[in-house]
C-alpha cells in the first residue's frame, strides 16, 4: 500500500549481484517477510542489470521522479546529487517529465568529489556537515575540476584558512556546479545520498535560489522507492495516491 516496511543500504563493492542479493535478504529479515511474498521487483541505478532476481529495470531518472513526486504532488524540479553524477529532472503538476539534464563525465560536484575532498582534508565524511555548520566563514574555491580543487585546498590550508570554512566552501562549490546545469523552474526538491548525509546543502541551495528547497523523507532511498512504486503500478490498476501506505 505504499508504506516503507524495511530498507538496507551498503557499499556496492565489486560484486553487484551478490550485494543486491544480500541487501534483499536483509530487508526481508527486517520486515519479517519471506521471499515468497515478493510479487515483483524493479531494479534501478548503475548496477540494475546485475540484479538477477529483478523482474524489470527502470532508469534512475524515472525512479527518482516517481519517488519524489509521490511526496510532492505538484510541479517540481528534482536535484539529485549522486555518487558518480548529478541530475536535474523537471516534472509538471501531473508528474510527467518535462526534461532532464545530467552533468558531463566529470566527478566534480558529485558524492565522489565530496569523498575525495574529505580524504584530502583527512576528515571523516560524516563529520563534514557539522564542521560546515560550525562556522559563518565560506572559503571560496574557484576550481571546478576535482584535481585542481584538491590543489587549491592545499593552498588554502597553507594560508591558514579554517577547515570549517574550507568545508563550507566545498559545499558551495557543489551547489554552484549543479545550478549551472539547468534552470530551476519550479519547486526545488533535493534527492539522493549526498542530500541525506549533508543536509546543509538544503540550506545552501535555498540561499542561492532565494526560495526554500525541500527534500523527501529518506532522500537517499528515493531511487529505490520510485522503483518499488513502479513495481506496484505494474501489479495494480494505478499508482498509489500518496500518503501513508505500505510498500
Amino acid at each position: 500500500r505504499g508504506n516503507l516496511l524495511a530498507h538496507a543500504v551498503a557499499k556496492s563493492g565489486t560484486d553487484f549481484s551478490a550485494k543486491a542479493e544480500a541487501l534483499l535478504n536483509q530487508a526481508l529479515k527486517d520486515a519479517g517477510l519471506s521471499r515468497s511474498r515478493i510479487v515483483r521487483t524493479v531494479a534501478t541505478g548503475y548496477g540494475r542489470r546485475n540484479v538477477a532476481f529483478a523482474t524489470d529495470q527502470k532508469t534512475e531518472i524515472g525512479c527518482h521522479a516517481r519517488g519524489c513526486y509521490f511526496h510532492f504532488r505538484t510541479a517540481i524540479t528534482i536535484i539529485d546529487i549522486g555518487g558518480q553524477d548529478n541530475k536535474i529532472i523537471r516534472l509538471d503538476d501531473d508528474g510527467r517529465r518535462l526534461g532532464f539534464k545530467m552533468n558531463r563525465k566529470c566527478a566534480a560536484g558529485t558524492g565522489a568529489f565530496l569523498e575525495e575532498m574529505a580524504a584530502r582534508l583527512d576528515l571523516d565524511l560524516g563529520d563534514m556537515d557539522a564542521l560546515a555548520r560550525g562556522t559563518d566563514e565560506v572559503v571560496e574555491l574557484g576550481s571546478y575540476c576535482t584535481v585542481f580543487t584538491a590543489t587549491e585546498i592545499l593552498e588554502k590550508i597553507r594560508a591558514g584558512r579554517p577547515i570549517g570554512g574550507i568545508v563550507k566552501g566545498i559545499y558551495h562549490s557543489i551547489a554552484r556546479r549543479v545550478l549551472e546545469m539547468d534552470a530551476i523552474t519550479s519547486q526545488p526538491v533535493l534527492s539522493g545520498g549526498v542530500a541525506a548525509h549533508n543536509p546543509i546543502l538544503i540550506d545552501i541551495f535555498s540561499a542561492m535560489l532565494g526560495r526554500p528547497v525541500q527534500a523527501p523523507p529518506r532522500p537517499q532511498l528515493m531511487g529505490a522507492y520510485g522503483a518499488a512504486l513502479f513495481a506496484i503500478n505494474e501489479e495494480h490498476s494505478g499508482p498509489p495516491k500518496g500518503g501513508d501506505q505500505d510498500l
